[in-house]
């Protein structure tokens, strides 16, 4: 659901609801509308329990809502029960609606305790935070009446944080929106743009934005400062007015003038090398200019609410798009990021700190304890040579200084119990917070989103450090900035990353390098890749541009334990990229610790990138391994090159099969800009009705598309032809000079050289005999890539293989789940489609010969899946391998033809007496198993 879908459902919600709502009859349709109509959740009647049974004091209990998924409980009133009143309940005793809610949490199990605590009377809706030291201290109140607008709050039922998340990106995705309309009239008033001016807009655009936050967070000291310095000066003086300001913002206090004006003398000294260049160039001001910064950017938007994180993704977005898709960036939600960073470091941080927590005595062992720990998370050091905006450092830096927040509000609770001094504060009252962004350091190319990056993270501390006053209780002004990001820009596969930070003082690398393919790189890109591999790296000219990070962070981690996570193209993990690769990361002992399978990798920017992706966490530390499918973890044995839970096996290029079988090889290639080979039935027709001679020259043509949808198409075929058949019929005629006229305009000689046959296809591969043909390209969506048999008057497309003379054996084994599993597992891939190939695919696959038996059983099974494709001759094959709609004959007919050939694999267990077949994951470490041993008896 869109937003704009979520905020009608709220309205109609509202409508729906309001004066309504009576306890026992209308909770379970009150909040099935909330799920279901406007937070999206499908199937939300599966994922809630209604009246759920919890055991009190002996006595059987009900909980009127339950959220297995969130472990959220809600208690339920009707409307006009006041929801802070004690109401009378069964055992004699009088209880709020939150304590009623409370006896039913304290008495579920440590497994079904989930963060929140739901009270409600349908008018209102009150939120507790179970992980608060006191919940009913800071209850989040909720008004029906203002859900159309604050429906976002009621996103933690589906998904813990999305409440806060949502309204993050909500307001940050508009402030990316002023800052993108602020840096286009900006750049208007420039009187010479150029490449310098760019900079200083770049420059410009991050100071005005960071002026604007101070002021409504509170930093400048009071609020509408900068709105108000502002507000009275004429457009053609802002221009100075500016200057002076990000001059006396970038001087002490005790080295001003005192005789300056005070207006500016007001503003607090900002430090960090935020205003330090004075030569910053600055327009002149407009009345609309001026109407855009002071009433649109700063009055009408509250910039104390963007989240750094998402920020930093959308105010880079303001550059030119085509710049961003050339240098492969791709921004980062904050899901995303957790999926690289939780299982990299924070999982085992929080997991510690709930260990800690559980300690008796507290000021005696846990306050200690805790310090320790405290000192421990400050002690780390967090490296991304590809920063981007800062995304992956900036929400890094939140996450640590979060956990510190928890530290400080634990150890302040156990020192008021043990009546200690509060020594989280030093002598003068200043908090004794560990946590630093100096702790945090990156390398970036571009200079602009090294700007964007180190504002993002002064933006985080400021708003963490509002965070920790709140807890501790203490005033410390953020300004002057105390710490200092280190964040260099410059070319990452270039410069020494021990210059950035030495490895032995580092813990963690993290990142999203730039996603750009092998054949898509800029000549510079092509030449630092080649700079990043050396010669022992066979075919390293074939990998994706993000394999220089994983090659440089090996060798920057040798000898350390150092552990890193990044994120990249799925390609890496498939096909022959896989092999070139990992081979020798592997060999110099690398070790994947965890991973996530491919994934949609979606951003926070305003034009998306939607990538198919994967994450890879990998070191040199032999470690207890995950494998993570749709956010799923799974503890496994062993990760290899294509996130498997199989051997380490590298499956290469092979230009004849491992196995004693038929050669799979490709259709037939036209090389003809279409003059030859794309007629549909109208353009057939018209030519031969006509010309009725050239019926016989025309055959059905096969290209990937045709076969799997049943779409007609026709080609000009010629082999064998006498020149005057088809001499006398001019479209044919003219279509024969049409292709002798391109291919002798082509730049490459080899299609030069075709202009001599310029009445055959380019490359003629055609069997004369049935063969049976494979489309090169299918949807993942399939369980089995469709696949059939054609006969030899139809002309197979190089869009497709083919497999000429191959028996039901073949066919049945190809169209099993065995072969799809393996195929899936190391093919290529289009973005998530399946990519088959001959010479990584089918020529590495691992067949074994069968018995007589063996053979006429997968021969059956085979028959059965074609005569089950009869019965439905007006479908196509894409619409009988619809995962959705595929007919029950065909799905048992596929099922007993999998059994059969999973039999001959050796793939049925037996457990506990009976007998299961392997799951995928399993079948395809079996053949891996299966290959290596194949590939050693052939050393």
């Amino acid at each position: 659901m869109t937003y704009e879908d979520k905020k009608e459902a709220a309205r109609q919600f509202i409508m729906k609801w309001q004066g309504k709502g009576k306890e026992d009859e209308d909770d379970r349709s009150y909040w099935l509308d909330i799920l279901q109509r406007i937070l999206g959740m499908e199937n939300a009647t599966d994922n809630v329990e209604f009246q759920k049974k919890v055991l009190v004091e002996g006595h059987i209990k009900r909980i009127d809502v339950y959220l297995p998924d969130t472990k959220i409980i809600i208690e339920q009133k009707s409307l006009g029960k006041a929801l802070d009143k004690k109401i009378h309940n069964s055992g004699d005793v009088d209880l709020t609606p939150y304590e009623q809610a409370k006896r039913y949490y304290d008495n579920l199990p440590l497994s079904e305790k989930g963060r929140y605590i739901v009270i409600s009377n349908f008018a209102e809706i009150w939120i507790y935070d179970m992980e608060k030291i006191d919940p009913q201290s800071e209850i989040e109140k909720i008004n029906i009446e203002n859900l159309q607008t604050e429906f976002y709050r009621l996103e933690f039922l589906e998904k813990i944080e999305a409440s806060k998340i949502s309204k993050e990106m909500e307001v940050s995705i508009q402030a990316g929106d002023i800052v993108g309309l602020l840096y286009d009239e900006l750049y208007k008033n420039y009187a010479d743009p150029n490449e310098d001016t760019l900079k200083s807009l770049n420059k410009l655009c991050v100071r005005l934005v960071f002026c604007m936050y101070a002021e409504d967070a509170g930093l400048f000291g009071k609020k509408d400062m900068f709105h108000d310095y502002l507000i009275e000066v004429e457009p053609k003086k802002i221009r100075r007015a500016l200057k002076d300001l990000f001059r006396i913002l970038d001087t002490p206090e005790s080295e001003r003038d005192p005789d300056e004006d005070e207006d500016l003398l007001q503003f607090p000294y900002v430090n960090g090398g935020l205003f330090s260049d004075e030569d910053i160039a600055i327009p002149q001001f407009t009345d609309e200019l001026k109407d855009i910064l002071l009433q649109k950017a700063s009055n009408d938007f509250n910039w104390s609410e963007i989240s750094p994180t998402i920020f930093g993704a959308i105010f880079e977005s303001t550059l030119n798009p085509e710049t961003r898709r050339s240098g492969g960036m791709h921004y980062t939600s904050i899901e995303n990021i957790h999926k690289v960073i939780d299982p990299l470091f924070l999982d085992e941080l929080k997991n510690e700190f709930e260990e800690l927590k559980k300690m008796s005595d507290a000021f005696k062992h846990r306050t200690k304890a805790l310090q320790k720990f405290q000192e421990k998370i400050a002690s780390l050091s967090f490296f991304d040579p590809a920063a981007g905006s800062g995304n992956f450092l900036t929400e890094t830096y939140i996450s640590l200084r979060k956990l510190e927040n928890e530290i400080i509000r634990w150890i302040k609770n156990d020192l008021f119990e043990g009546q200690q001094v509060l020594d989280f504060v030093d002598a003068n009252n200043v908090l004794n917070i560990k946590v630093s962004i100096q702790q945090f350091y990156g390398i970036e190319i571009n200079d602009f989103a090294v700007t964007v990056a180190k504002t993002a993270l002064w933006i985080a501390e400021a708003q963490m450090m509002q965070e920790t006053l709140a807890i501790a209780d203490v005033n410390e002004k953020f300004v002057p900035l105390k710490s200092y990001v280190n964040i260099v820009e410059g070319n990452s596969l270039k410069l020494n990353w021990n210059s950035i930070i030495p490895a032995e003082k580092c813990n963690y690398i993290m990142g999203n390098p730039p996603f750009v393919g092998a054949r898509l790189m800029s000549d510079e890109q092509k030449k630092d890749l080649l700079g990043v591999f050396d010669k022992s790296w066979k075919n390293a000219s074939n990998l994706d541009y993000v394999s220089c990070w994983y090659k440089l962070a090996a060798d920057y981690m040798k000898g350390t334990s150092i552990k890193a996570a990044l994120v990249s193209t799925n390609s890496i993990t498939q096909g022959e990229t896989a092999a070139i690769l990992w081979e020798n990361l592997f060999d110099d002992g690398i070790k994947i610790n965890f991973a996530h399978r491919t994934f949609i990798w979606d951003s926070e920017a305003s034009i998306k990138a939607h990538v198919h992706c994967v994450i890879v966490g990998f070191s040199y530390i032999d470690s207890e391994k995950t494998i993570f499918e749709d956010n799923k973890p799974n503890t496994v044995n062993n990760i290899n090159a294509y996130l498997l839970d199989a051997p380490s096996v590298f499956i290469k290029s092979r230009k004849i099969p491992l196995s004693n079988v038929p050669q799979v090889i490709f259709g037939s290639m036209p090389n003809d800009n279409g003059y030859l080979s794309d007629y549909d039935d109208e353009k057939k027709n018209n030519i031969v009705n006509k010309y009725p001679e050239a019926e016989k020259l025309f055959r059905q043509f096969l290209g990937a598309t045709e076969f799997l949808h049943s779409k007609h198409r026709w080609c000009i075929w010629l082999q064998n032809v006498s020149p005057s058949s088809y001499n006398k019929i001019p479209p044919i005629r003219e279509a024969v000079e049409m292709v002798k006229k391109m291919r002798e305009e082509s730049k490459r000689e080899a299609t030069r050289k075709l202009a001599e046959t310029p009445m055959l296809f380019g490359e003629i591969r055609q069997p004369d005999s049935e063969y049976l043909i494979i489309p090169r390209h299918s949807s993942e969506k399939r369980n089995y890539i469709p696949i059939g048999y054609e006969t030899p008057d139809v002309i197979c497309g190089d869009s497709n293989l083919m497999l000429p003379n191959a028996t039901l054996f073949e066919f049945g084994v190809m169209t099993s789940n065995v072969h799809m599993a393996w195929m899936s597992a190391v093919c290529g891939r289009i973005k998530s489609d399946y990519r088959y190939s001959v010479n990584v695919v089918y020529n590495n696959f691992p067949w074994i010969i069968p018995d007589e038996k063996q053979r006429q059983m997968i021969e059956k099974t085979a028959k059965a899946i074609l005569e089950a494709r009869r019965l439905f001759p007006t479908d196509s094959l894409s619409d009988l391998y619809d995962p959705v709609a595929m007919p029950p004959e065909l799905k048992k007919a596929h099922i007993n033809n999998d059994r059969a050939v999973m039999i001959l694999y050796g793939m049925i267990k037996n457990e506990g007496g009976k007998d299961r077949l392997m799951t995928r994951t399993e079948c395809v470490a079996s053949l891996m198993k299966m290959y290596q041993e194949k590939v050693s008896e052939c050393k």
